[in-house]
């Protein structure tokens, strides 16, 4: 099973890698813009370099989690941006529904994995 874990936790962070540093220099073509409110979500978010931020959020979890250091705040930081790609794709844009799925999958897979890791953010009160 470690195996499989390590294989889920290069794949996750080779996707987000990938993706992320996409958002920040763009080199691969992106088609025409969707239209109706898709459209205007991504036309505001490119507008107001929002994209540059997700590129970050994403790249630099990944690299950790493709480095095996910091794994559990990886999976802490990408659950917010899984969060956010899984309802844009539900809601606005049903075309990325089939990586959104991938994306969560593997990352519910790998928190099971590290939920010893995780198991301090879930308490209900936090003693200092």
């Amino acid at each position: 099973m470690r195996i499989v874990a390590t294989g889920m936790r290069i794949l996750l962070g080779a996707i987000f890698v990938f993706f992320g540093l996409n958002h920040i220099f763009n080199f691969l073509p992106s088609g025409p813009m969707p239209s109706g409110t898709a459209g205007q979500f991504l036309a505001a978010m490119t507008a107001a370099k929002y994209f540059y931020l997700v590129g970050v959020c994403e790249a630099l979890p990944g690299l950790f989690l493709l480095i095996s250091r910091f794994v559990p705040l990886a999976l802490l930081v990408l659950a917010a941006v899984i969060v956010n790609i899984d309802f844009v794709d539900l809601t606005l844009a049903h075309i990325g529904l089939p990586m959104g799925a991938l994306v969560t999958i593997l990352w519910i897979y790998l928190a099971y994995r590290y939920r010893s890791a995780l198991s301090g953010v879930l308490k209900q009160r936090a003693e200092i």
